[in-house]
């Protein structure tokens, strides 16, 4: 019974570190922190999948784990920072609609209004109150990256809304609503199409046809004429 208080502590701390980071997210303007911060966020939900899988053994939430790891924590962002490397911007300082302080607010009043639903529909659901959080910080997690592409300028850091928004459904499908891991991998490998078509189309927006094979090529793109 302490082991069981233990890991619901650990986890708690975990998913306080999730929302943490979902709010730098929305704050930061360097790019290059950005990816950090997502980067940590998804090790953290890695560490969050591993903590249930100890108590649940399931091996989906294993699989989940390793996925995360390797494509959120490694792949994506390596990705991300090489493509920063050849961007002529290295921050987004641009904000429209909402100010990164009238967007801290607006997750918060976001955050409690998802408690209360979900406290309200607690007994129907028969969970635990872990159970509970969790699915509650994985629906504001989800809101919080809509809230970072509406609120950013910018399609690399749209990029990373759409990214801490699949990261806000991971971390529900862990606590109430199971995802198949065959879906939880295509959902990456459309993560990783998105990132691809969004950088080619960042960057032959403003450019020549020419310079758009430069670029490319620069990315280690090979591009023949």
């Amino acid at each position: 019974m302490n082991e069981l208080i233990i890991g619901d502590d650990f986890i708690k701390i975990l998913l306080v570190l999730v929302l943490g980071s979902a709010a730098l997210i929305i704050t930061q303007r360097s790019l290059v922190s950005l990816f950090s911060i997502y980067a940590a966020q998804s090790a953290i939900l890695a560490a969050v999948a591993l903590a249930l899988f100890t108590r649940e053994g399931t091996a989906s939430l294993l699989f989940m784990a390793v996925l995360t790891v390797a494509s959120k924590v490694i792949i994506i962002p390596f990705f991300l920072r090489r493509l920063l490397a050849v961007m002529p911007i290295k921050r987004d300082l641009e904000f429209h609609y909402l100010t990164p302080i009238g967007s801290i607010i607006l997750s918060t009043g976001l955050f409690f209004v998802v408690y209360q639903a979900f406290s309200a529909l607690s007994p129907a659901l028969e969970v635990s109150r872990l159970f509970i959080l969790g699915a509650v910080i994985g629906v504001s997690l989800a809101l919080m990256g809509m809230m970072v592409i509406m609120s950013r300028r910018k399609v690399i850091t749209k990029i990373i809304g759409y990214l801490s928004m699949e990261n806000g459904v991971l971390l529900f499908s862990m606590f109430i609503a199971e995802m198949p891991f065959i879906i939880e991998v295509l959902i990456i490998v459309d993560l990783l199409m998105i990132i691809v078509l969004s950088a080619v189309l960042a960057f032959g927006i403003d450019s020549s046809v020419e310079a758009f094979h430069k670029r490319l090529n620069q990315l280690g793109l090979d591009f023949e004429d």
